[in-house]
């Protein structure tokens, strides 16, 4: 297992290294970062210019300014020059990778519990009134763009909080900028408030696929040989249900979930956007539109890193799931 690990992390480095050479060549190719400075009135002296160049590696070739900033990367942890020269990328990316994570980890959270309990319940009472309900629900969900989904709801919250004449729903922001009660339990309970929406919509999102592949893998695992030999021993039907099928129909659905975390960002992005969140979402519209190539690389050098480790517990957790499953 461990040698397998060891394999898996290095051949996720040739990946990150062709993304961000990937991200790089685009974003330079998208224009001039120090366009808004030269297109002030009055125009800054041609001296500013070249500093500024100077300062961003503007003034190397391409290769070189990759090499120089790869360089950095590995030997110092530096994620090199920010266009905006009042930022530090890695203290930059840090706090806006933790307010972005602690929204994806509790969507994950709850779109795996809704997914299995709604997956589970559907495949063990087939073409019942809950099997379409939940199916109707899942389709619903499925279809509804993420950014639309989260307009809606932020809408609705305003709505609600102008009804009830209480801010009973946070529609702007990660957190208060001033807390009523500055205490520790304050802190939680303000962040706590403010996931409640966009957690909503980045959690319903997951589900809505999750909850169809649960239940597909369920019905193939109930209707299986081992199944029905667990049954004709005289098994308990729970035990049957949750030792013998549900732990092989978790397998598929563990593989979804990995691939899956790349779109979760994705909505991440857009969801954040709309609730106006400082996450990774607004730091990756920030480095657009600053065309800020460094900041735009670590970005995407920390996104895919998540995602990279994402597959790989997917790929250790088939052992767990399947004991006949083992990683040479």
């Amino acid at each position: 297992m461990l040698a397998y690990t060891i394999r898996r992390v290095l051949i996720s480095v040739p990946v990150l290294l062709g993304s961000t050479i990937l991200v790089f060549i685009m974003v330079k190719l998208s224009g001039d970062p120090l366009e808004s400075i030269k297109l002030r009135n009055p125009p800054p002296p041609p001296q500013t210019i070249k500093l500024e160049e100077h300062r961003l590696g503007l003034d190397q070739s391409w290769p070189l300014q990759y090499w120089n900033w790869l360089k950095g990367l590995v030997l110092h942890g530096n994620f090199g020059a920010a266009v905006q020269p009042s930022d530090n990328i890695g203290s930059e990316i840090g706090s806006h990778l933790w307010v972005t994570m602690r929204l994806v980890f509790f969507s994950v959270l709850i779109a795996l519990i809704l997914a299995i309990i709604t997956g589970v319940l559907s495949a063990v009472k087939q073409y019942s009134a809950l099997d379409y309900t939940t199916t109707f629900f899942g389709f619903l969900f499925l279809s509804m763009p993420v950014f639309w989904f989260a307009v809606l709801l932020k809408s609705w919250g305003i709505w609600y909080n102008q009804n009830v004449s209480a801010n009973t729903f946070y529609t702007i922001g990660d957190k208060s900028v001033v807390l009523e009660n500055d205490t520790t339990w304050g802190h939680i309970t303000d962040v706590a408030g403010h996931m409640v929406l966009p957690t909503i919509v980045l959690g319903l999102a997951g589900y809505a696929g999750w909850t169809r592949f649960t239940r597909a893998s369920m019905l193939e695992v109930l209707n299986s040989d081992h199944v029905r030999l667990a049954r004709a021993k005289g098994l308990r039907s729970r035990k049957v249900l949750v030792r013998h099928a549900l732990r092989n129909a978790l397998i598929p659905l563990t593989t979804v979930t990995a691939l899956d975390i790349a779109a979760l960002l994705g909505g991440a992005i857009l969801t954040e956007t709309v609730f106006q969140w400082q996450g990774m979402g607004a730091l990756f519209v920030q480095s657009l539109r600053d065309k800020d190539a460094h900041l735009m690389m670590g970005w995407l050098l920390v996104s895919a890193t998540i995602v990279i480790l994402f597959n790989l517990i997917a790929d250790l957790l088939y052992g767990v799931l399947d004991p006949r499953i083992r990683h040479a």
